[in-house]
């Protein structure tokens, strides 16, 4: 029996030519277990496979990367595994407002997650193609462009109203997004962890009605190109999710108070998603 040991792209790769090496092991032995009887045999040949196995066994474990480690490709390199393909290149990239969307939801009388659309907004990204998780990203959106798609009377269901429908009152009602006062809301992300194949958490400061808290949104990478077909220049897309509380920035009306339900909710869905393509003019 001969054991063979050599390098190979996982550190070691292992051959045992048995054949030849048990036959030589067992035509002794039988020889022998002939003047010893049938049961001499049986337990002669059991023999020759331990041996046998337990050289497998050594082979086995010599596979093994020095001190314990996982090989090439194993556990050790689990986080860089996790990173996509991205095929853009590194460097600075701007959102394509044309391909992309930016709403936010809330709990309305427990019943049903009202939805608003966010028409005007911007990002901007800075790419790191190698390691994700240098990458930055800074998103801003303007307040008084929401489409919440209100189709009632809105001045016949609130008397006195000093606005002209829903859109412009959840817009511009200090009791809301206050967009006459502060009339942008922005994000600018501080870390970035990739936590899978395509997933990021991406935490970041949230200014809001003028006050700025931290932030964390759920990123999934969409896909990538070197090539743009339209713009010859790489682009990749992505979405995230986020959840915040309005009440910590101050927004508490609608809130349920002294054991009653709110008839708007305090956690706010978040949610976008859009492409981003590189050389994208300023605008």
């Amino acid at each position: 029996m001969e054991l063979q040991q050599g390098p190979s792209a996982g550190g070691f790769s292992c051959g045992l030519q048995l054949g030849a090496g048990v036959d030589r092991l067992n035509s002794t032995r039988y020889r022998r277990a002939r003047r010893l009887g049938e049961d001499a045999v049986r337990i002669t040949v059991k023999k020759s496979f331990v041996i046998a196995a337990a050289l497998l066994a050594a082979c086995a474990q010599s596979v093994s990367a020095p001190g314990g480690e996982s090989p090439k490709g194993g556990a050790a390199d689990a986080g860089q595994a996790a990173s996509p393909n991205i095929y853009a290149p590194s460097g600075p990239y701007r959102l394509d407002t044309n391909h992309a969307n930016l709403t936010f939801a809330v709990n309305h009388l427990g019943l049903s997650n009202y939805v608003v659309r966010v028409m005007k907004f911007d990002a901007t990204m800075n790419l790191d193609a190698i390691n994700p998780s240098q990458s930055t990203i800074t998103f801003k959106a303007d307040p008084a462009t929401l489409v919440t798609g209100y189709r009632g009377d809105y001045r016949a269901t609130h008397k006195g109203a000093s606005f002209r429908s829903w859109d412009e009152a959840l817009a511009r009602d200090a009791k809301f997004l206050n967009a006459g006062r502060f009339s942008e809301a922005a994000f600018q992300s501080t870390s970035v962890e990739v936590t899978g194949p395509g997933k990021a958490l991406v935490t970041g400061d949230l200014t809001l009605l003028g006050q700025t808290l931290p932030a964390t949104f759920d990123v999934t990478w969409i896909g990538s190109t070197a090539k743009h077909p339209m713009t010859q220049a790489g682009a990749f897309g992505l979405s995230a999710v986020g959840v915040i509380r309005r009440s910590a920035f101050g927004m508490t009306h609608l809130l349920g108070t002294e054991g009653r339900p709110d008839i708007v909710g305090d956690d706010v869905t978040i949610s976008f998603s859009g492409e981003f393509l590189a050389g994208a003019p300023a605008r």
